[in-house]
């Protein structure tokens, strides 16, 4: 058992295994074995999208068969196949997510892909979630990334095509509707999410 980060050699490769003897505050996400740790604590505005977000998809998926969950709520990509806590070595925490086969969830999360991922970009994350999240989110076959820019008002939204690569769809602003992909009957006036 860890009990401080500090303890940590950030030069090794960990699994879930791992992961869940560490006993201590920091939150931080495993990317392929490596550690990435999450800033303390997001700023107001990182804040109050999330909250936004929440809203909106809870009220779209409140009544489902699908269920969402933000952060801090663990989302285990294993490899194929390999599925034991000791063969995972990407366990991150999406700031929200959409899950709709209900086997990939237990009592720590959710093992396997979620169906729609949301990240709200803060400073200090921006290079994880546009690269490092991109390639596992991709890797995994989450069907549908939103990658949110509170600073410009934009969203990026990916979509995953028949070959299993993501698609860049138009950039969005706080001008324009986003249609989900995943979800064609759920649309966001993209204002709503910036207020």
């Amino acid at each position: 058992m860890v009990t401080k980060f500090e303890d940590l050699d950030l030069t090794k490769r960990y699994s879930y295994a791992d992961y869940l003897t560490w006993q201590f505050q920091e939150r931080l996400e495993l990317i392929k074995g490596h550690i990435y740790k999450m800033t303390p604590a997001p700023a107001r505005r990182h804040q109050q999208i999330v909250w936004n977000v929440t809203g909106l998809f809870w009220e779209r998926f409140k009544k489902g068969p699908c269920k969402v969950y933000q952060a801090p709520f663990d989302v285990r990509l294993p490899k194929k196949g390999q599925v034991s806590d000791k063969q995972i070595f990407t366990v991150v925490q999406p700031d929200l997510c959409v899950i709709c086969d209900l086997n990939k969830l237990d009592d720590r999360g959710c093992v396997g892909a979620p169906d729609l991922i949301v990240e709200i970009l803060s400073p200090g994350n921006t290079k994880k979630e546009m690269k490092q999240k991109f390639d596992v989110y991709q890797e995994a076959g989450v069907k549908e990334y939103w990658i949110i820019q509170p600073d410009d008002r934009n969203v990026f939204q990916y979509v995953l095509n028949e070959d299993g690569i993501y698609i860049g769809l138009h950039p969005l602003t706080d001008e324009d509707i986003l249609i989900s992909r995943a979800f064609p009957d759920f649309e966001i006036e993209l204002a709503q999410l910036f207020d």
